[in-house]
């Protein structure tokens, strides 16, 4: 009886949570700083503490779990011949109840916080042209010069040298420096891991996620390794609490920056280069190719190559895989769903003229 009591409890409590969800996404700055920037820190912690010892991804197979639990349960519910179909399906809701609960007071309600260029003091105005194609330049005679820097010679493609775990060691070191600038991005107790399906997720079009009930940093190994470095940091700005994937993108292409490391920085522009081309390739075709022109050839030859790696992967599933994200995105403030991540441009850009504005002052 009580079980029974607690099921129908949970279920009702569903409604009230998916009730409570859209009026508190109404409030960025109570959750700012009640959630964010308080309980958030402390629950991120503690996930990372709790989980971040273990040498393999939990995460990975707490989701496999509940893969099973949800095929066991279907095949009982045809067995059966949806016998007490009224129970189950109560038990199944009271399941997504707190499942649902754990996700926003785990992470979720990050969704919701203000956003990250008013956090950073930054005053976003509508780029011209003129302005993606200076910053572009800029950025591609960095990547550039670390391409050279590494390689020595301006055809030769970038081969970087460390394994997984030793990028995820050396994150961590361009983290601590991008928090003298910016203390908000401090990172504590470390919890990053190759996901136990990168195949997988290799086949989703992935190239790692966050964990939102273990506070783990997911990864897929199989990913080409030049550009490895941003997205750890990436899945490490989603343990700061930075949900928003443009953001994720910022922050993670800003901690590999930091990093004195010659890989990370290479990785940091080479993710900002293929950004900002993108746009200039949908504003204008000349500027676009001039600006083609100006790239190494190695830098080039990186590109196609992981371009291969990915296309080699592509199957039926993939897209309607990325059409679930899509909505799962929209559904979490994210309007633009999966073009959100090109909003990354708009940071970066506005990350410059900040930048600017410092030296000239």
């Amino acid at each position: 009886m009580k079980n029974k009591k607690l099921t129908i409890y949970l279920s009702v409590l569903l409604v009230f949570q998916l009730v409570f969800v859209q009026l508190i996404s109404k409030y960025p700055r109570f959750i700012e700083q009640y959630y964010s920037n308080g309980i958030y820190l402390f629950t991120s912690k503690l996930l990372r503490i709790l989980f971040g010892w273990i040498p393999f991804s939990f995460g990975d197979l707490v989701i496999g779990f509940l893969v099973l639990v949800c095929f066991r349960f279907i095949y009982r519910l045809f067995t059966s011949k949806f016998k007490n179909l009224k129970q189950k399906s109560l038990q199944t809701i009271a399941f997504i109840s707190i499942l649902y609960s754990c996700f926003y007071w785990f992470w979720g309600f990050n969704y919701f916080r203000e956003p990250l260029a008013k956090n950073l003091g930054y005053d976003q105005t509508k780029y011209t042209t003129e302005e993606l194609t200076e910053v572009s330049k800029n950025i591609i005679q960095h990547l550039n010069e670390a391409q050279f820097l590494i390689t020595k010679s301006d055809t030769v493609k970038v081969e970087n040298p460390y394994s997984q775990k030793e990028m995820y060691q050396k994150a961590l070191s361009g983290y601590a420096t991008l928090a003298i600038t910016f203390p908000q991005f401090e990172y504590r107790f470390s919890s990053v891991k190759s996901s136990l399906m990168s195949l997988l997720q290799t086949y989703n079009g992935t190239s790692g996620y966050f964990n939102p009930f273990t506070g783990e940093a997911q990864v897929n190994d199989r990913i080409p390794k030049t550009g490895y470095p941003t997205t750890v940091c990436h899945e490490m700005a989603h343990q700061l609490g930075i949900a928003a994937e443009n953001e994720a993108n910022f922050v993670g292409y800003l901690a590999a920056l930091s990093n004195d490391d010659v890989y990370f920085k290479y990785a940091a522009y080479r993710m900002a280069f293929g950004y900002l081309i993108s746009e200039v390739r949908k504003r204008d075709k000349t500027i676009f190719n001039t600006l083609i022109n100006s790239v190494n050839k190695g830098v080039l030859t990186d590109f196609k190559e992981s371009s291969a790696f990915w296309n080699q992967y592509q199957n039926p599933i993939e897209p309607l895989i990325k059409k679930g994200y899509n909505s799962y995105l929209k559904a979490n403030n994210q309007a633009n769903g999966i073009q959100s991540y090109n909003y990354v441009v708009d940071l970066i850009i506005s990350y410059s003229n900040h930048s600017k504005k410092e030296l000239d002052s």
